[in-house]
């Protein structure tokens, strides 16, 4: 698996949520508060999206959202049970995993994720994110997807030009703000996952698939 001659190598970052993992977080963590807690759905997503946005600039800490989300629902559980729950919601992409660990090491691999405090500590701690070169959290950073100043960081952090990253995103909005700041956009969906490593094989000018 080499680059071919014509050109220098390229790149590629991927976002989290909805790429390595199979649907949303929010989705999948709300659901599951409400399926504990006997609190109507709806409900816990009312209060959890009108707030989610602290926890991923970074305002919040997990246990202040979780003060506000508790007391707005009605929800009975300690901090304790809501972290082991909330960290429980991820559903790993397998596939994606997969694909990751074939990327050979010429090829820079970088992060960026609308995501939160504890959830992406957590990720860090996964032997697999050993791959990544660059991890870039918007809670982090200060600031979230689509923002130009998220793009900015992860071109920082990749340490090569944006020209020469693909940048792998399940929203559209996203993948449009990427194409805006100089990266290659890929729009990604799980069920299409043997399409897209053809288009990322494309990109790199390598075959990336099994």
């Amino acid at each position: 698996m080499t680059f071919p001659t014509s050109h220098a190598p390229r790149h590629v970052a991927f976002d989290w949520g909805g790429v390595f993992t199979v649907g949303t977080f929010d989705g999948r963590s709300t659901q599951n508060l409400a399926d504990r807690s006997g609190i109507p759905v709806e409900q816990v997503r009312e209060s959890y999206f009108r707030h989610v946005r602290q926890l991923e600039v970074g305002a919040w800490s997990l246990p202040q959202f979780w003060e506000v989300l508790r007391e707005e629902t009605g929800i009975t559980l300690s901090y304790g049970e809501f972290e082991a729950l909330y960290l429980g919601s991820i559903h790993d992409n397998l596939p994606m995993y997969a694909t990751l660990e074939r990327l050979p090491r010429e090829v820079r691999v970088g992060l960026l994720s609308n995501n939160y405090p504890v959830v992406c500590d957590h990720l860090r701690r996964d032997p697999r994110f050993a791959r990544f070169d660059a991890l870039v959290f918007s809670n982090e950073i200060g600031h979230k997807k689509p923002h130009p100043h998220a793009f900015a960081a992860l071109a920082e952090a990749m340490g090569v030009p944006a020209s020469r990253v693909a940048f792998v995103d399940d929203v559209e909005e996203n993948v449009e703000a990427a194409r805006a700041a100089g990266f290659h956009g890929l729009l990604y969906h799980h069920e299409q996952h043997a399409a897209f490593e053809r288009e990322l094989g494309r990109w790199l000018g390598l075959a990336v698939g099994t």
